[in-house]
């Protein structure tokens, strides 16, 4: 992220889940608080959406996922995105999420994990934690 830019996201919904309500809510709650989000839609692979991210400059992927394969499609993001010299986007989601697997979804490498309940404001404001470090180190978080 360059000084003055705006950060930039990717909100996406891999696999086969078909519902995307939370995801565009959560894009919209960014939208509005100043972020570029962009929306790649429904049933997105891992590859898909690293591309997308890589395309787009991206800063931030964030993954909604309600159908159960957290553990693994978060696993290949972050693979994915190792594998393409791009661990500097910072990965977080949401969903439908068993707290147990929080802990091991952070020590993949995710950033932040938000569970039903999470308030817009909550995501919002740790999204714009995101953008104060990507400006304090004027680059990518």
């Amino acid at each position: 992220m360059t000084e003055g830019s705006r950060l930039r996201v990717v909100v996406a919904k891999p696999g086969l889940d078909g519902h995307d309500r939370g995801a565009k809510v959560v894009a919209r709650a960014l939208r509005d608080s100043g972020v570029e989000v962009i929306y790649t839609g429904l049933h997105q692979t891992p590859e898909q959406i690293v591309a997308a991210a890589i395309q787009e400059d991206a800063d931030a992927i964030g993954l909604s996922i309600l159908s159960g394969a957290h553990m693994t499609l978060f696993k290949r993001v972050l693979e994915l995105l190792a594998e393409r010299d791009a661990s500097d986007i910072v990965v977080f989601g949401g969903g439908i999420i068993p707290d147990a697997d929080i802990p091991l979804l952070e020590e993949m490498g995710v950033a932040k994990v938000f569970t039903p309940g999470a308030s817009m404001q909550e995501i919002v404001a740790w999204v714009d934690t995101l953008r104060d470090r990507a400006e304090e180190n004027n680059s990518h978080v």
